[in-house]
């Protein structure tokens, strides 16, 4: 999630490694995917947003919020972690130590977490720098090795902000490698990572938000669509104390990753600088409240976030050529649901058609109290940088 926070998340995640190769599971993929057809994974009526490596006292708060995950535990789970979190009504994806695998029967831990950001550039013992990235293919044994211990569970990777960015020197001898990619993610069975450009210092990422939205659409092209997809969200200013997203681009970066195919949010809420907050968005109330709003109408939406969408469904013309609008299309309960997100911080006008709708329509802006007509399919609306606008068809 964050290099120098490394020593913190490997304690988190400690990986199980002291068990024979896998025989018993010979292809996890298909173990895994029987698992999916049942849990809370499978439910329509759920969708995964999480926070990263938070205490569990905090989990009242961060339900009130509409977070109803927790990803990574700090040495956990702990019989106390597992407990509080059960009584909150949170999911859990933790590492498979001696007292998860104690709970495989709990629901609590809907998979296995597998590591952070092994495709970065690993600390070396004793403060001696950098080594290389872990490499793939012990990934992908370790993978089967979680798989073995439990068959029943997926197994979640989360990477670093090379996904999104070729250039990312974090990633040391394989900066510039992004072909590695494709055999890391066939160590899991859900793919996520982390890049965060509202706070980021390099040109190359600062002020980007779109790099967010590349980030989940390349994870899809290298698993070739057969793997889940996570990402996650800043919302601090975790290592920059001079600049952090605004509410309006945190949610703009969480319906980017959603009109390009994520499955799942994990909001990573810790600051660094200019002095630690393990919880720092609880104690942002501007934030706190856009986020809630978000994940509210997330969870409103789920059974048509979680059903597929219709691809070429919808035309989307932008009047500014420099400001790209992206929109996603789903039917569902005999409806139509247009989402759409400006790419750019930039202003424009927006012409949509929409394929297989009735000569005269509405389009409800959920959210916003507002309609507008739809004659034969076409619409249009206005966009102003980082905008959202979501649009259900009647």
């Amino acid at each position: 999630m964050r290099q120098a926070f490394r020593g913190i998340a490997v304690l988190a995640m400690t990986v199980l490694t002291s068990c024979p190769p896998c025989s018993a599971v010979d292809d996890p993929e298909r173990a895994t995917a029987a698992v999916l057809k049942d849990g809370p994974l499978a439910d329509p009526n759920f969708f995964p947003i999480a926070v990263w490596l938070q205490d569990p006292r905090n989990a009242a708060q961060y339900r009130a919020a509409g977070i109803n995950v927790y990803v990574a535990l700090f040495k956990g789970p702990t019989e106390g972690q597992l407990a509080t979190l059960r009584k909150q009504g949170f999911r859990l994806v933790c590492s498979q130590n001696d007292v998860g695998l104690a709970h495989r029967d709990d629901p609590t831990i809907i998979a296995w977490m597998h590591g952070d950001e092994p495709d970065n550039a690993q600390a070396l013992d004793g403060g001696k720098g950098y080594g290389p990235p872990i490499p793939a293919a012990r990934i992908v044994e370790d993978y089967r090795r979680i798989k073995h211990a439990d068959p029943t569970r997926p197994v979640m990777l989360n990477l670093g902000q090379g996904v999104a960015w070729d250039g990312w020197y974090g990633r040391g001898v394989r900066t510039n490698h992004p072909e590695d990619y494709a055999k890391y993610i066939e160590g899991c069975d859900i793919a996520s990572f982390d890049i965060y450009p509202a706070c980021h210092s390099h040109r190359d990422v600062a002020g980007k938000l779109w790099l967010v939205a590349d980030g989940v659409s390349r994870l899809r092209k290298w698993s070739d669509d057969q793997k889940i997809v996570w990402n996650c969200i800043e919302c601090t200013h975790i290592d920059n104390a001079r600049a952090k997203a605004t509410p309006l681009q945190v949610k703009a970066e969480v319906w980017m990753s959603l009109i390009r195919g994520s499955r799942g949010l994990i909001y990573f809420v810790h600051q660094f600088q200019p002095k630690f907050v393990e919880a720092a968005l609880l104690a942002d109330h501007e934030m706190l409240a856009e986020v809630t709003s978000v994940n509210r109408q997330i969870h409103e939406l789920a059974p048509v976030l979680n059903s597929p969408s219709i691809a070429g469904g919808a035309i989307v013309e932008s009047s500014t050529k420099d400001v790209p609008v992206e929109a996603m299309l789903k039917r569902h309960d005999g409806r139509s649901y247009l989402f759409a997100v400006c790419m750019r911080e930039g202003a424009t006008e927006v012409r949509f058609k929409v394929a297989g709708i009735a000569p005269a329509a509405t389009a409800e802006v959920l959210g916003e109290g507002r309609a507008l007509e739809v004659r034969q399919g076409n619409f249009h609306d206005s966009f102003q940088p980082w905008a959202v606008h979501l649009y259900r068809i009647r």
